[in-house]
């Protein structure tokens, strides 16, 4: 009958969470300092299963973490660093209140700081695991980097981002990394492979903005504090992977070059450093020069497993993104000060380009517009005074739908003044059934070495009639062949006739059509009827849930069909009347 009485709310699921602020009181910090606490260990609310048993008999709506996280906190180095940088406000507060400045000099130069390194270390215990994460770490420095200083961040903040992302641009230009380009309304969406491991990043236009009013900064800024240390910890280990100096520096060739042109520009070469390299028009220095290591081309075994056909086929892949890395090489370009010069130098010197721009337009230019050895120049205006007859002057979105074709396009669809074809996203791949575009129809054909048709309306209004004419032709053609042959027989039978010689009677044999013959007709078609009837069976011995299931999926693959099937005749439809319009114009 003895033993303790079981009390409410005090065993099983009920012990396993705990509500903020309880956890909170625990830390002994405040709001602020344990939701970044939170954000640098990436702890995160939890939601019970059973909350009203969890939050004992009520139904009020409350935080709740796990117990066992809280307990992880509680021996954070950094909880103590929040707790001195506490006792270091109230007593410069309190220096200020005395006016003793030389305290509050002293209490400045002492102020309490800490390092986000162990944190990192812990969170990603392999450099993989750190590759694998860098994408949020990357939109958020870039995002941070575009920020005007007008103090809702620490201008400290915004330098660093700006210094990290501009470190990472240049080793995907060194490594020549770089996959896909899309420009979308957020930004624009880069794609690379380092070291196996595909990253995609966003990056905002260069646009003057006002800072939105709804957004919490210090939240963003918290994470961007961990996004800086993990990102310098990925670059200087992807330097080293390249033989590069970390932090980066220019060639001295480079370097020598740029000095010349800009040394009247900057007062300090502290303050032209970071923009030499953020132009991103010259090449890095390397610890020990590599060009042996660049001739000598790796050996290729086959995987265990791999047969011949696989490892060809391999072999072809890599040869592929071979010539995709060198896909701009030997090509100069000019970049005109309308164009958005950043991404575009960024995009051209990743796949072997040499670039350059006006020198009043930023640093780092290297030939004028006037060299006759530039072969593009881009251009976003209707038109251009003066024009070189030995080169092409495009428009900017050549460059992007270039390389994510993977080959140069061609030139005349970019010219200036021309109305540009549909940026198409590299990151869609279109299943069986679902709408393709006829501009990747076209892209395509191009990619496999087809010659697709001329889009002129006169050839194609011509090309239209002549097919016509061709279709009632053949037609026709079958049923005027039997009548010809029966009109010249009775010809040459009247001819005989009349010279009172006898008539030879011919037999010719019929022709048979293949579907008529015991052969190879019947059998398709056999096939192809035994194979429906074992569906047709199949699907109606069916359980009724895996029938339900089925006429779920059959019903939305038809309707990804009949949906793909409106897009195209609307499409046609559009055409037809744009046809029919400038028909119309012209007569």
């Amino acid at each position: 009958m003895g033993g303790l009485q079981k009390k409410k709310y005090e065993r099983g699921s009920a012990t396993n969470y705990i509500t903020r602020n309880k956890a909170r009181k625990k830390l002994q910090l405040s709001l602020a300092d344990f939701r970044r606490l939170c954000i640098l260990k990436g702890i995160y609310p939890h939601e019970p299963k059973h909350k009203k048993k969890v939050n004992k008999g009520s139904t009020a709506p409350r935080t709740f973490y796990l117990l066992k996280d809280i307990r992880f906190l509680l021996h954070e180095p950094i909880v103590r660093k929040f707790r001195e940088y506490k006792v270091f406000v109230r007593k410069l507060r309190k220096a200020y209140g005395k006016a003793e400045w030389t305290g509050v000099e002293r209490l400045r130069d002492n102020k309490p700081g800490y390092k986000l390194d162990h944190i990192i270390k812990e969170r990603y215990p392999t450099f993989v695991d750190a590759l694998r994460d860098i994408d949020d770490a990357l939109s958020m420095c870039f995002l941070f980097s575009t920020f005007a200083r007008t103090g809702k961040c620490h201008v400290q903040t915004i330098t660093l981002c700006r210094r990290l992302s501009v470190e990472w641009m240049n080793y995907i230009i060194a490594s020549r990394s770089l996959k896909k380009v899309f420009l979308s309304i957020k930004g624009i969406y880069y794609q690379a492979e380092v070291l196996g491991q595909v990253i995609t990043w966003l990056v905002p236009y260069q646009f003057a903005h006002d800072h939105p009013t709804d957004v919490d900064y210090r939240v963003m800024a918290t994470f961007t504090e961990m996004y800086t240390t993990l990102l310098g910890f990925v670059n200087f280990r992807l330097y080293q992977t390249l033989n590069l100096v970390y932090p980066p520096k220019l060639d001295s060739k480079a370097e020598s070059e740029l000095k010349a042109e800009h040394e009247a520009d900057y007062a300090m070469d502290s303050e032209s450093y970071l923009e030499k390299l953020s132009a991103l028009s010259a090449s890095l220095a390397r610890v020990v020069a590599t060009a042996e290591e660049e001739e000598n081309q790796m050996d290729q075994f086959p995987t265990e497993g791999e047969d011949q056909e696989n490892l060809e086929a391999r072999e072809k892949e890599q040869k592929e993104q071979e010539a995709h890395k060198r896909l701009f090489e030997g090509l100069k370009f000019f970049l005109n000060r309308e164009v958005p010069r950043e991404s575009l130098a960024f995009i051209l010197r990743c796949f072997g380009a040499e670039v350059s721009w006006d020198q009043s337009l930023c640093i780092g230019g290297t030939y004028d517009v006037t060299d006759e050895s530039i072969t593009h120049q881009i251009v976003d205006r209707p038109n251009m005074d003066k024009q070189y007859i030995n080169r092409y002057y495009i428009q900017p979105q050549w460059v992007f739908d270039t390389v994510n074709a993977k080959m140069l396009l061609p030139v005349e669809d970019y010219f200036i003044g021309v109305t540009l074809p549909p940026h198409l996203s590299p990151f869609v791949e279109e299943k069986d059934g679902d709408y393709v575009p006829p501009e990747k129809l076209k892209l395509m054909a191009l990619q496999r070495g087809e010659k697709p048709g001329q889009d002129d309306e006169e050839d194609d209004d011509d090309d239209d009639d002549d097919d016509e004419e061709e279709e009632e032709e053949e037609d026709d053609d079958d049923g005027d062949d039997d009548e010809l042959t029966e009109e010249r027989n009775l010809k040459k039978m009247e001819n005989q006739r009349a010279q009172g010689k006898t008539l030879a009677v011919k037999v010719t044999p019929g022709k048979v059509r293949p579907w008529e013959t015991g052969s190879v007709g019947n059998r398709v078609r056999l096939e192809q009827e035994e194979k429906a009837e074992e569906k047709r069976l199949a699907i109606m011995m069916m359980k009724k849930k895996e029938k339900y299931l089925y006429d779920k999926i059959m019903f939305g693959k038809k309707r990804t069909v009949r949906e793909a099937n409106k897009l195209t005749a609307k499409r046609k439809a559009h055409e037809d009347a744009s046809k029919a319009e400038k028909k119309a114009k012209k007569q």
